[in-house]
């Protein structure tokens, strides 16, 4: 398949790896912008040979490559617009640490282990205009142990979300599209501990002309 990753940091190098190791060509990649830090996922994209397009905080339809097939969101906090996603064949998915609809936002882990819950899990979910609202592809449980702390929780995560993105990707490859409606009576959001608020470039390029 032809995909484009929107990713960032080591989760977002290790969706690259694998997915590349797997044979599937990877079209370009979207990274954090780059004043922020050096990025994992772009410098081993550029080791590849693969070209880095844009920064995530920029990105636009245009940026997308004719003929590719799906979005991939590894780790990205940027919002990937109607008109990329439309762009593509399959659209774009992806993967968010919890068991969604619980904890939609930013720091879905931390959340987890300040609220003391006993289980959580992972989810790989078809992106659209909401955040983290779209409909579900795939899921699985995890147990917690009382004594982690969120970085040790996503130590757990991290290697199962590589695992299910490879795993919706060959799916999707298969013509298995899975599509769960979320259960908005039970979801829930919480803010990031960090960041600011999404930024979506549709409504800030909104009578400029810009094709996003």
């Amino acid at each position: 398949m032809n995909i484009f990753i929107c990713g960032q940091k080591s989760f977002g190098k290790e969706v690259l790896k694998a997915l590349y190791e797997k044979g599937h060509n990877i079209v370009g990649v979207a990274p954090p912008p780059q004043e922020k830090y050096y990025d994992k996922m772009q410098g081993y994209a550029i080791k590849l040979g693969i070209p880095v397009i844009s920064d995530c905080d920029k990105l636009v339809s245009r940026d997308i490559p004719q003929n590719t097939d799906l979005v991939i969101a590894a780790h990205s906090h940027w919002y990937i617009s109607t008109k990329i996603r439309e762009k593509t064949k399959y659209g774009a998915i992806g993967f968010h640490p919890s068991l969604l609809p619980r904890h939609r936002g930013q720091d879905a882990v931390r959340w987890t282990v300040a609220m003391n819950d006993c289980v959580t899990g992972a989810t790989v979910f078809w992106l659209d205009d909401s955040v983290d609202g779209g409909d579900i592809f795939l899921q699985r449980t995890l147990f917690i142990d009382k004594k982690w702390n969120y970085h040790e929780l996503w130590k757990k995560m991290f290697p199962i979300g590589v695992e299910m993105i490879c795993e919706a990707v060959d799916l999707i490859e298969n013509g298995n599209i899975i599509k769960i409606p979320q259960e908005e009576q039970f979801a829930t959001w919480e803010p990031s501990f960090t960041s600011t608020r999404l930024k979506r470039n549709e409504l800030l390029q909104i009578g400029n002309g810009i094709n996003l």
